[in-house]
């Protein structure tokens, strides 16, 4: 599996290291630009950044997100397949013992979902008009760095 990387020079006085934050579309959403906007956005404000590409399983999420040693794991899913795939993806996290990471989710997410993503262990809903500013600021709030 071929993950795409995105790079940054960081500031070491905030932090040791960025966040690192994997960008997912998992399922058969083939519309990207919104997680390839984010990711570029977030490589901006700081954060080191790896983007999956498209139709990805929860399994090939998980397996990226223990490879790559993530801090946040942000799925962006249009599809309006995620009370199944969410769950499945932090099921699979926890069962890798990543349960710590930072699960966030943006897309076309009916508000009636919200409270069981939540549930199933989504810290965040970013959906249509979020500016990356808010992301970037919810990220460095609530994120904490893997060791």
């Amino acid at each position: 599996m071929a993950l795409g990387r995105i790079r940054v020079r960081y500031d070491r006085a905030m932090t040791d290291r960025p966040l690192k934050v994997l960008i997912a579309k998992p399922g058969l959403d083939g519309h990207d630009r919104g997680a390839k906007v984010l990711a570029r956005g977030l490589r901006d404000e700081g954060f080191e950044v790896v983007y999956t590409g498209l139709r990805q399983t929860p399994e090939m999420v998980a397996t990226a997100a223990l490879q790559e040693d993530v801090d946040v794991v942000g799925l962006s899913i249009l599809s309006g397949a995620h009370m199944t795939l969410v769950p499945r993806i932090t099921r699979l996290l926890a069962e890798q013992g990543m349960g710590d990471v930072l699960v966030t989710v943006g897309g076309i997410i009916p508000d009636d979902d919200v409270p069981a993503l939540r549930e199933a262990g989504v810290a965040a809903v970013f959906g249509p008009g979020t500016t990356i500013a808010a992301v970037a600021d919810y990220l460095r709030a609530n994120a904490k760095p893997r060791d």
